[in-house]
């Protein structure tokens, strides 16, 4: 009776070990991709970035500028409103306040069409990215791929990390794309 148990037991632990082995064969294949990365060193990504940083220079300088002009106007104002007559300082002060409310509202439509850029360019990029993510995870057998930060990765070690092939890949066919369009521009 006892060796029966043991020889069952023995039985199905061979069973449990041939089958569990059979599954290990296929390992899970997990990519890590770091967006901010491709952000700063890819080619598109560096395109990206200098032409949101232009436009940011020119909104600040034009901000500026017109800062300045409205402070002019206050000192002005204070150094003669000694011998302003009433009327012509309430009307003076009255266009300050219209001029500083454009101010603001310039601001904001600023910040409003910086914001927008930013977002084309990014999500452009983004589009771009994902489409060469889900060819790599088809043709090379990943079964998931995530993006470091919005998956709140903490820890990954570097093997799983596909950024840079990535970048190598989104690269090319920037390159390519920016070939092209060069020829259509010609013709």
């Amino acid at each position: 009776m006892r060796t029966c148990k043991v020889a069952f037991v023995t039985t199905v632990i061979c069973f449990c070990l041939v089958a569990s082995s059979s599954y290990g064969a296929d390992v899970a294949k997990i990519g890590i991709v770091d967006f901010q990365r491709i952000l700063k060193t890819s080619s598109a990504g560096k395109k990206a970035t200098a032409e949101i940083n232009k436009r940011g220079k020119k909104i600040e300088v034009d901000l500026q500028k017109r800062g300045e002009e409205i402070e002019a106007t206050k000192n002005k104002l204070e150094r003669e409103v000694l011998v302003m007559s009433r009327e012509m300082r309430e009307d003076k002060e009255r266009e300050i306040r219209i001029n500083i409310n454009d101010f603001k509202g310039l601001q904001k439509r600023y910040v409003a069409e910086f914001k927008e850029q930013e977002k084309r360019l990014v999500g452009r990029i983004q589009e771009e990215i994902l489409k060469i993510i889900a060819e790599m995870g088809k043709k090379e057998g990943f079964l998931l791929i995530l993006e470091k930060r919005e998956a709140g990765v903490m820890y990954s070690p570097n093997t799983i990390d596909i950024t840079d092939r990535l970048i190598q890949k989104y690269n090319t066919n920037f390159a390519r794309n920016a070939e092209e369009d060069k020829k259509t521009k010609k013709k």
